[in-house]
C-alpha cells in the first residue's frame, strides 16, 4: 500500500495548507504522505539513487513547512511541489556530475604530457598543489574526498562508514572541491589552471 493511502485526506488542500501554515503537524503529515510517492518516483527516475530521491523528498517538504503564511497564496500545491522537487533533483544531478568531472580531470593532470604545457614544471606544481590542498581540508571534508575519490566509495557507502547522512557527504564534497579549486588557482601555473577550469 502506498504512503499516500495510509492516512485519508481529511481536508481540502487550501484548508490543509492553511493548517500547515499554522504549524499543524497532522496536516503536514497528510500532505507529506500524499506526495511522497509522486516525488520519489520522479526523483528516482532522474537520479537513479534511492537515498538521493529520499533527500529530494525531505528538502522539498522542508521547504513547504518553512513557507509559513506564504502557503496560503499557492493555488496549485501539486504543481508547486513538483516544481520544487524537480529543481532540487536537477541540482543534485548537476552536483554529482560536476564532482565526477572535476575528479576525473584532476586525475588526468598527472597523465598530460609535459610537451602540451609551456612550463615543464607545471605538472609537478599542480600535482603538489592538489596534494597540499587535500591535506589542508577540514578533517571530515578530507575523509569524504579520500573515500569517494581516492578509494572509490559511493556517497552512500561513505555516509555509512562515517556515520553521517548522504546529504552531509554531498555537502562536504561540494565544499572540498570548491576549496581545492581555489587552492590550485593560487598555487599553480595559469596554463594548468585553464586546463582544469574547463570542467569546473
Amino acid at each position: 500500500m502506498s504512503n499516500q493511502r495510509m492516512i485519508p485526506i481529511l481536508f481540502e488542500e487550501d484548508k490543509l495548507l492553511a493548517k500547515i501554515a499554522e504549524r499543524n503537524h497532522l496536516a503536514f503529515k497528510i500532505l507529506y504522505q500524499k506526495y511522497y510517492d509522486i516525488i520519489f518516483k520522479f526523483s528516482f527516475r532522474l537520479l537513479r539513487c534511492e537515498s538521493s530521491a529520499e533527500e529530494v523528498i525531505q528538502e522539498t517538504m522542508l521547504h513547504i513547512w518553512q513557507m509559513g503564511d506564504k502557503l496560503k497564496a499557492i493555488n496549485n500545491i501539486e504543481a508547486y511541489i513538483k516544481t520544487i522537487a524537480r529543481r532540487r533533483a536537477i541540482d543534485l544531478l548537476r552536483l554529482n556530475e560536476k564532482a565526477a568531472n572535476i575528479h576525473k580531470e584532476l586525475l588526468a593532470i598527472s597523465e598530460v604530457e609535459e610537451s602540451s604545457i609551456r612550463d615543464g614544471n607545471t605538472m609537478e606544481y599542480a600535482h603538489l598543489a592538489l596534494t597540499e590542498g587535500i591535506g589542508k581540508l577540514p578533517e571530515q571534508q578530507r575523509q569524504v574526498y579520500q573515500l569517494c575519490y581516492q578509494q572509490g566509495f559511493k556517497y552512500k557507502e561513505a555516509a555509512d562508514k562515517l556515520n553521517i547522512s548522504h546529504g552531509t557527504v554531498q555537502t562536504h564534497m561540494k565544499l572540498a572541491l570548491k576549496f581545492l579549486k581555489g587552492y590550485i588557482h593560487k598555487h599553480s601555473h595559469f596554463a594548468i589552471i585553464a586546463f582544469i577550469f574547463k570542467f569546473l
